[in-house]
Order: structure tokens, then C-alpha cells, then sequence
């Protein structure tokens, strides 16, 4: 079995993408000193894959799925953060968060280039400055979390309430709905792990 080698995230900000980089060390030094970062595979950067390699439990997968939200001639862009043992509620709560008619999973190729982040490992951190980010109430009851780094071969680990203190995100009840509701179609894998939400993760 492949082992972590967690670090402070300071210490490994070379091997994130820029934008996560960039946006990290822009935060206050008592949210900063609460994240860890590790090196993986990048062939397991997919969240079940990474769970079963690295015997980090799947309850503990966070996923950032993009999302793209049309009004008329408007589209509005969005990252929604669900632990991965559910499923976003893209059909009513994110509908109704973003006032549009239409939602859909921002297609991969489309989410790569806004974000600069690689597909499989896109995260609410350094995200495009005009972009809100909503994160389901039940991440941050989690004591620790693991969410992508920007690339595939990196991993950010952090108490699920420290998501709540970063920039433009805002905590939403029943963003996400459990597996086998009716609420919503399935999200997609994840886009910090192996389908980032293409058309989400």
C-alpha cells in the first residue's frame, strides 16, 4: 500500500497548481497552518481509487463539482463541495442558488480552462475570483477532509469546517441530498477525483 507523506501546505506548494499556490498563501496564517498537502499517484488521484490505495476513508472524500447555470443568454459558473458519499442536488437547490433555468455539469474541457486546475483534480481553492462556491453543511461536521490540489498528483487535507472560512464560500443546507434520493440525478465521480463534472468534478 502507497503511504502519504504529509507536509504543512506551505511546504509543498510547488507541487500544487499555481492558482492553488497563489490563493493559498493569500490566507490568514491560523486558517493556512490547519491544511496539509501530500504527494500521490496521480493515477489514484480518482476518489475511490485514492480511498482504497491509501486507506483514506471515503466518508472523508470531499468533491468540487462544477457547475454552469443558463439564463437567457447568461451563464454563470459555480463550484459545489459535497462529501463524496453524496450526490449534489443539481435539479432544485443548485437551480435555485444560481437563479437559473437551466443547470448542467460544466463540461471537463470547458472546467480545465476556467480554472487552470487539472481534470481529476479541481478544488474550491483558487478558484476564479467571480465564481461563488457553495458547500454542503455536512462537509463541514467532518473532522478531516481530503479535497484535490489542482493537479492529479497532489492531495489537500483539512478539517471540514475550515472550508466554511475560505473566500466566497458560502455553507448550504441540503446543497447535497443522500445516495437513492429522488431529489437529484447522481453527481458526477469527482472532480478532485476521476470525473470532474463534465456534461462535473
Amino acid at each position: 500500500m502507497p503511504t502519504l507523506n504529509r507536509m504543512p501546505v506551505l511546504l509543498a506548494t510547488g507541487s500544487i497548481a499555481i492558482p492553488v499556490a497563489e490563493a493559498l498563501v493569500a490566507l490568514p496564517s491560523a486558517v493556512l497552518q490547519r491544511i496539509e498537502a501530500s504527494p500521490i499517484d496521480p493515477d489514484l488521484a480518482d476518489t475511490a481509487a485514492f480511498s482504497e490505495a491509501y486507506g483514506f476513508p471515503v466518508s472523508g472524500g470531499a468533491n468540487c463539482i462544477v457547475v454552469a447555470g443558463k439564463r437567457g443568454d447568461t451563464v454563470t459558473y459555480a463550484a459545489c463541495v459535497v462529501l463524496a458519499s453524496t450526490k449534489l442536488d443539481v435539479n432544485r437547490t443548485v437551480k435555485g442558488l444560481l437563479g437559473a433555468r437551466k443547470v448542467s455539469f460544466a463540461p471537463m474541457d470547458d472546467a480545465v480552462e476556467r480554472t487552470r486546475m487539472e481534470y481529476g483534480g479541481i478544488t474550491p481553492i483558487g478558484l476564479p475570483a467571480d465564481w461563488a462556491v457553495y458547500v454542503d453543511s455536512r462537509v463541514l461536521e467532518a473532522p478531516e477532509v481530503v479535497i484535490g490540489a489542482g493537479v492529479r498528483g497532489a492531495k489537500l487535507f483539512l478539517p471540514g469546517a475550515v472550508l466554511a472560512e475560505l473566500p466566497r464560500v458560502e455553507v448550504v443546507e441540503g446543497l447535497a441530498v443522500e445516495p437513492g434520493s429522488p431529489a437529484s440525478p447522481a453527481s458526477p465521480a469527482s472532480p478532485t477525483g476521476p470525473a470532474e463534472p463534465a456534461p462535473s468534478d
